[in-house]
């Protein structure tokens, strides 16, 4: 593939933004591995020092270091144009067995509120589409997947494949166990217990799995910035803020965002912080924003 300029910026600003979240170390065992260049003089700025390496690299090397950072290019004229994520939303596939879909429509629901935005095949696929294509979109196009293993997973003829599917692309998986206990590859997965759990209880263990891991910190971090950006009442504003105030990875372009919503959304600009009225949540975001950077 043969990369516009504007394309290469934004893969080259998003690959920057994820390798540039992780140790000095893996920075430079990385940019060896895929064979860009390394400087032993740097400053603190390891998301300026990652784009400065690649921005002269091959169209190939970029999109190869994309993909093994979970960030699949589509150019803007492809013919993947999901409709079914919600924009700057985390992207969750859950995989599960159609008898269960009532439970996972909840689950989809919950997660809304903490800026997860999943993809149910059951309930998502228009009755036009081709199964197989929108699932394959669905696949192709999310950051993460949750397997909710109950009895009869494994037999399923789509389950599987799923799984196969994601293990391909090095996306997280989380298996949630509902009676079934992870089997084969899925065994070395990130893994939750979901057997007697509501959905909302799921969806949040979920979250708390998803902020703290390497593999997705930086993607739930600026999906709870979007949300944040969002804010529609005073109370969705202040539940927003403890989203925000728990996420592991930050970086000041997210910071930027953050205060431009709180200077143009009244929603923000008027709330006061949770735990202190007098203060007002503009002021409570200045105070908090340049210890998150250096998460």
């Amino acid at each position: 593939m043969t990369l516009s300029p504007s394309a290469r910026v934004r893969i080259i600003c998003e690959v920057g933004r994820r390798l540039g979240g992780a140790e000095w170390s893996v920075i430079y065992l990385t940019l060896r591995q895929f064979n860009f260049p390394n400087s032993d003089w740097h400053d603190d700025d390891r998301q300026a020092y990652v784009m400065r390496m690649i921005e002269d690299g091959d169209d190939d090397l970029l999109l190869s270091l994309g993909r093994h950072l979970n960030y699949e290019f589509i150019p803007p004229n492809s013919t993947i144009e999901p409709i079914f994520w919600k924009s700057d939303f985390f992207r969750l596939f859950i995989s599960h067995l159609a008898k269960h879909r009532r439970f996972v429509a909840d689950i989809q629901d919950k997660l809304l509120a903490l800026g997860i935005s999943s993809f149910v095949a059951h309930n998502d696929i228009e009755p036009t589409r081709e199964w197989q294509d929108e699932i394959e979109t669905a696949l192709a196009t999310s950051d993460g997947m949750l397997a909710l293993l109950h009895p009869g997973f494994h037999e399923s003829k789509w389950t599987d494949q799923e799984i196969g599917y994601a293990m391909g692309r090095q996306v997280l998986i989380v298996a949630a166990r509902f009676g079934t206990d992870p089997y084969g590859f899925i065994g070395r997965f990130q893994g939750m217990n979901g057997n007697g759990k509501s959905a909302s209880t799921v969806a949040r263990e979920l979250f708390d799995i998803l902020r703290k891991h390497a593999m997705t910190r930086a993607r739930i971090a600026e999906a709870v910035a979007a949300l944040f950006c969002q804010s529609n009442s005073f109370a969705n504003t202040r539940s927003n803020m403890k989203l925000l105030e728990s996420v592991s990875y930050w970086d000041r372009t997210l910071s930027d965002r953050v205060r431009a919503a709180s200077e143009s959304n009244l929603q923000i600009w008027d709330a006061v912080w949770q735990w202190n009225p007098e203060i007002r949540m503009p002021q409570r975001l200045d105070a908090l924003l340049p210890s998150m950077e250096n998460r």
